[in-house]
């Protein structure tokens, strides 16, 4: 199916990223500031609120051992049970994964360590585009949102070629191997998505072209202690490009949505969070929607988390799969956009919801 063309993927293409903002680092460090500034107030809806629940001990739990070493029974199952995961919630965590979890620890702490960086050397990558691979900033695009959101980022292009900042030392080596295993968990998972899809196991990867140009992208998010946390937000309401995301953090502060309600989910010590993105939501032709999440505030304490997500190559036209759609019966609810042209029009406008996905639904 040939791409779509959208007026806005021009209209954004190859956006200027705005003027150097004060990083909510800074600001969550002066004594001046006992309230936050109005541009970063939120409108919440207080329906919305009113329909926290917490019940985490249901978020599905998928073992990735199971999934690739277990028996045939068990792997029947894990792959079932991945299936069920994607389609019921587009969320689930991932344990028994073998990433070390010294290795998740160290680059937590690299992280937080380029974060403590002076706000000077953090300047120097703060890059001139969207689609620059090492991009350092505050809020998600403050060029185009309306309201700033009490979040300090670096978002790198690790895959299929790997790039990244050489401050501080030994930061970069070690998201190297950290890239290079969660490319791997997320491999064996697509694998078994694509198995529950009743393709085969290796049709996702190679009608994506995932595993020789996947693009794989590092985003470490910074949260600190906000004065007024019920007023802002550290990420607004939105789904994720590309087809999984998987994250660690070393607070509370992710929530999913879940049949209409919002999910507070605490992680099981050394799990992966992994939530289904739009380019799965595509592929599948709407059987496993993309989770919709947000980032909420504290006053107490620095939340950091670290999100890799995993898309098909820049250059492929994302289309649902041909044999989901082939016999008639279930005909394509999207028409096909080139990764490269989506990630780009997401990147350089407001988050909001499923919005960039929504001009590709038919």
């Amino acid at each position: 199916m040939a791409a779509a063309t959208d007026p806005a993927v021009t209209q954004y293409s190859h956006t200027a990223l705005p003027p150097i903002l004060t990083s909510v680092k800074k600001l969550s460090e002066s004594s001046q500031v006992t309230s936050i500034p109005s541009t970063y107030t939120y409108p919440v809806n207080p329906q919305d609120e009113s329909v926290l629940i917490d019940y985490d001990s249901k978020i599905p739990i998928v073992d990735f051992s199971l999934l690739t070493s277990g028996t045939p029974e068990q792997r029947s199952k894990a792959i079932s049970d991945l299936g069920k995961a994607c389609e019921d919630w587009g969320f689930f965590l991932v344990i028994n994964h073998g990433v070390p979890e010294e290795l998740m620890k160290a680059v937590m702490d690299g992280s937080l360590r380029f974060f403590y960086l002076s706000e000077e050397e953090k300047h120097e990558y703060q890059g001139k585009d969207v689609l620059d691979p090492i991009r350092c900033g505050t809020s998600f695009n403050a060029s185009v949102d309306k309201v700033l959101f009490w979040r300090d980022f670096l978002k790198v292009f690790v895959y299929p070629e790997f790039h990244f900042p050489d401050k501080p030392a030994g930061f970069s080596q070690l998201s190297s191997e950290y890239c290079k295993r969660t490319r791997e968990v997320t491999r064996e998972l697509l694998k078994g998505i694509s198995l529950s899809l009743g393709l085969e196991a290796d049709y996702l990867d190679t009608a994506l072209n995932v595993k020789s140009e996947g693009l794989q992208i590092f985003i470490a998010n910074l949260y600190p202690p906000c004065p007024q946390p019920e007023l802002a937000l550290g990420m607004p309401p939105h789904s994720d490009h590309g087809l999984l995301t998987l994250l660690i953090q070393n607070g509370n502060g992710l929530q999913v949505q879940h049949n209409g309600k919002w999910v507070n989910v605490n992680a099981i010590p050394n799990s992966f969070l992994v939530n289904t993105g739009d380019h799965l939501e595509i592929f599948s032709n709407g059987k496993y929607r993309s989770n919709i999440h947000r980032a909420v505030l504290n006053n107490k304490g620095t939340r950091i988390s670290i999100a890799v997500p995993t898309g098909p190559s820049l250059d492929v036209v994302v289309t649902p799969a041909s044999k989901l759609v082939e016999n008639g019966n279930h005909p394509p609810a999207y028409v096909g956009m080139k990764y490269k042209d989506y990630l780009e029009l997401q990147q350089s406008s407001m988050l909001d919801g499923k919005a960039v996905l929504d001009r590709v639904r038919i």
